[in-house]
């Protein structure tokens, strides 16, 4: 029930994250609160992707270049 509930929560933030980037410009404030929901619902969601495929060491590889581009992007600017 939690995974469904999981899911359910990031099906909801994508929407509304994807709405909001095609619509009009976000401040910073608004951009970095719904960053930060999707950024949660992601933590959520993750775990139980990762259940289904237990056995694909390609994941943490993954995991580790996601981690690598987010640092190097911290400190670009638009």
């Amino acid at each position: 029930m939690s995974d469904m509930a999981a899911l359910e929560t990031a099906t909801v933030w994508h929407a509304m994250a994807e709405a909001m980037v095609e619509g009009d410009q976000l401040s910073g404030d608004e951009a970095a609160f719904v960053l930060a929901r999707v950024v949660e619902a992601l933590g959520e969601v993750l775990p139980i992707a990762a259940r289904v495929v237990e056995d694909n060491e390609a994941l943490a590889l993954d995991a580790e270049a996601g981690r690598d581009i987010g640092v190097g992007m911290r400190d670009m600017t638009p």
